[in-house]
């Protein structure tokens, strides 16, 4: 059974910058491909950004190009989301979730989620 724990969420002013983590428990976490998805009030559930098991390739909604990096650090089982310029439209809960494939954008190629956290912003 993996787990998956998410860290960072709150409050935070348009313009502000908010970092989330993600850990992973479990020995595989090198091996899958991660991502971090965002579900708005009243929204679907939507990929933000993903990432390789390797780190080396990532893939971005267009929404948060360029003011969204995701990353990773596998010898600490943890994956990060690096949110800047946040604006309103960016309020939602985050959740980050294991892979298989890449990149993915249907809920249903993900098999581990967790239960993520309130991101607000405020105008």
């Amino acid at each position: 059974q993996v787990q998956l724990v998410e860290s960072g969420g709150g409050l935070v002013q348009a313009g502000g910058s908010l970092s989330l983590s993600c850990a992973a428990s479990g020995r595989t976490f090198g091996s899958y491909s991660m991502g971090w998805f965002r579900r708005p009030p009243g929204k679907e559930r939507e990929l933000v950004a993903s990432i390789t098991p390797s780190g080396v390739n990532t893939y971005y909604a267009d929404s948060v190009k360029g003011r969204f990096t995701i990353s990773r650090d596998n010898a600490k089982n943890t994956v990060y989301l690096q949110r800047n310029s946040l604006q309103p439209a960016d309020t939602a809960v985050y959740s980050c979730a294991r892979s298989f494939r890449f990149p993915s954008r249907r809920v249903s190629a993900y098999d581990y989620w967790g239960p993520g956290p309130q991101v607000t912003v405020s105008s």
